[in-house]
Parts: C-alpha cells; structure tokens; sequence
C-alpha cells in the first residue's frame, strides 16, 4: 500500500485536505484522534501520565485535562520529552494496526500535525505539506475555534514553521483561496499522483518520466536529493551506505533531464540482489527490468555492470546506481561531477554538447547516445589529470 505523511500548521486547512481525500478513497489515519484515544480515561497510558505529572492533570470527570498537562509541559523541554515518551510509542503502534489492517492497494494517509517535529518525514512514500499565510491562519483561528490573536500567534510559534515544511514537502497544497480551489488541488493529486504512484508501488513499476527534454538548472534538486536520501537511509537502516547525489542534477547551474541520479554504494553487486532489491521496491524504488552497466572510460575497456532502480512515484523521476564501492563506475561517477562542479570551462562545454545532442535527437538524447560521444573519453582524461593534480579523492 502507499503510505502518505500529511502535515501542515494549525489552521492551514489540513483537516479539509484530509476529509477530501477520504472522500476520494484513502483510508486516513488520524494521528491527533489516536492520541487521545491512548489516554482516554481508563487507559494505560493515562494512567502514566499522572504517575509522571501528578493529579493535577486529571479534571472532575476523570479525563486527561489538557490545559493543565500543556501549562506544565509547554515551556519545559524535559516534561514534554517525559510526556512523548509516554504517548509517541503508542500513538505509532495503534498507527501501524490501522494501517496493517487497510486494504492492500489502499492510500493510506497519515494526518499528523507534528510530522516535522518528530522526525517522521522518511517513514513515507510522500509527503504533502498544507501550507497557508499566517495572516491567513490567525483569521481562521480566531473565526473557527475563538482564539485570541495571542494565543494564535503562540500556537502557531510553536509548531515548525513554513521552511522546515518545504524542507520535507514533495507536495506543497497552497489553501489561501476557497474550498473548491482547494479541493481541486487535491482531485488532481490523487487522480494523477497517489493513484498511479500506489499501482505502481504495488506492482513493482518505476514510472517512467514523460519529458526526455533538457530542463533547468533547477535550484531545488539539492534539496529534492537530500529528501530522497533520508527516505533511503530509512530503508536501509541499521545499515548506512554511502549516498551520493550524482550526474547532471548534482552540478549546480547544468541543464539537465529532471531526473536525480542517486548512487548507492553496495559491498558487492551481490548484496544489491535479494532481500535489498525488494526492501528498496515496497519503499518505492522497483529495479529497472533487464541488465545495466556503465560505458568503460577509456572506451572499449570493458563493461562497468551496476543494478539499476527507478522511482514508482510519477511525479519525481529518480534513477538509483547501485555500484560496488571502489569499482570504477563508482569512481567515474564521482569523478566527473567532481571535476565539473570544479571547472566552469567544461561545465560549459558539457552544456553545449547536452544541447546540440538534445536538438539532433527525435527522443530529447537517449543516455547511450551521450554515453558513446568522444568528448567522454576527452573529458575522462582531463578529469584524472585534474585528480591527479589536486590530490582528490573519491
């Protein structure tokens, strides 16, 4: 099934987000209710959290008093870490029950409110962030729950703010405008992205990118990469391979196809096959159908063989090289966005030839294309000579 994190601050009109995809189909999973449904009277965890906090944070009716537990936790860090001990654990295991017993081709979308502050962004195939103007928000506090401007404002200050969304987002919906634009946006998200993104998740098919055309430099691809990465090193925990952000994406103001070239760093291919192909493949990395390698530098050296894995999501292409650490693809690799993150003057001639091959093929320039072209093997020695001058290292 396809795990979505959805977040976003109070009073962004996350709950809206959540009602219209429920509406569409996804079995969503309300974090906030299961909180307090793991504290409900009677409960084990309520009975923690006055062993921890005293009485004090029970009312007359034998609930858990929130105002009174905030008022102590609030402004002290070590209460509130006392608290989410307490609580975090079993929010996440009642989360996984609901989520282990939805359909096996459900969306399952996991509203939590704190999903940034707690670190939870890589536990997902995507994450989507309802972000709205703060202005925005305070009116809709005040109208819709009563709240002062300076309780709003201190609510708002206290939850993550908009940068360290962006920082986690694949998807911004923007709810500074009506229900129905709203609700819009979300239609499209999931007719065109979660629907064929849990499908192709489900069968173990990268999606293919519709564009083959030279687009960018793209400012974001750094920090797209750095998203991709945390949900691997997620993946791949206890473990923690090398990563690398490789080709084309990698070299800051290169044109290039909008896909992120990852590198992982295996043992040996070997340990790429098996129980590492299908982990990677339920995360939403399915292996590319057939055999791949790398063209040899200098041509004719032989074939540089790697496994190759592709993204299912249909709205972020992605291509991960799996190559055994020290091999030469995994030098070459290294080496050649190295050398032209270092050397404008070929960063400038690669730009021109990407472009002259982009315009002469029907198809935009298919890799093996580019691959086969001499300026490769030019490239390839000025790239060792340069190493060899600069002591680098991969």
């Amino acid at each position: 099934m396809l795990m979505v994190g959805l977040t976003g601050g109070i009073g962004s009109g996350k709950s809206a987000v959540a009602a219209r995809l429920a509406a569409l189909g996804a079995v969503v999973i309300d974090s906030d209710r299961i909180a307090r449904e793991v504290v409900a009277p009677g409960s084990e965890g309520l009975t923690e959290i006055v062993a921890a906090f005293g009485d004090r944070v029970v009312g007359p009716d034998g609930a858990l008093d929130r105002a009174a537990l905030g008022g102590l936790v609030f402004a002290d860090e070590a209460a509130r870490r006392r608290l989410e001990a307490i609580t975090h654990p079993r929010v996440r295991a009642r989360t996984a029950e609901l989520a282990a017993a939805a359909a096996p081709d459900a969306v399952v979308v996991n509203d939590v409110p704190l999903l940034v502050e707690v670190g939870l962004a890589p536990t997902y195939h995507l994450v989507v962030v309802v972000q709205t103007e703060v202005a925005v928000r305070l009116g809709r506090l005040a109208r819709d729950r009563g709240m002062s401007r300076a309780e709003a404002e201190r609510r708002i200050a206290a939850q993550a703010d908009d940068a360290r969304r962006d920082a986690v987002a694949d998807v911004v919906l923007h709810n500074d405008g009506t229900l129905d634009e709203l609700h819009a946006e979300v239609d499209g998200l999931w007719r065109d992205r979660l629907l064929p993104y849990e499908e192709n998740v489900r069968l173990r098919r990268v999606a293919e990118p519709d564009e083959t055309a030279l687009t960018g430099p793209d400012p974001t691809w750094p920090q797209q990469y750095a998203r991709l990465a945390a949900r691997l090193r997620h993946v791949f925990a206890p473990a923690d391979p090398r990563l690398d952000h490789v080709g084309s994406t990698a070299v800051a103001g290169l044109a290039a196809r909008d896909v992120i070239d990852i590198q992982v760093t295996v043992p040996s291919l070997a340990e790429a096959d098996g129980v590492l192909a299908e982990r990677l493949a339920a995360a939403g990395f399915p292996r590319m159908p057939g055999q791949w390698w790398d063209s040899p530098r200098p041509a004719g050296s032989g074939r540089w063989e790697k496994r190759l894995h592709g993204s299912a999501d249909p709205g972020r292409p992605v291509r991960l090289h799996l190559r055994p650490e020290g091999s030469p693809g995994w030098r070459y690799a290294l080496l050649m966005r190295d050398h032209l993150r270092a050397d404008p003057d070929r960063r400038a001639a690669y730009l021109t030839l990407k472009g002259d091959l982009a315009a002469s093929a029907p198809d935009g320039g298919s890799p093996n294309a580019t691959a086969r072209d001499p300026w490769f093997d030019e490239e390839h020695h000025r790239a060792e000579e340069w190493a060899a001058r600069t002591g680098w290292r991969p």
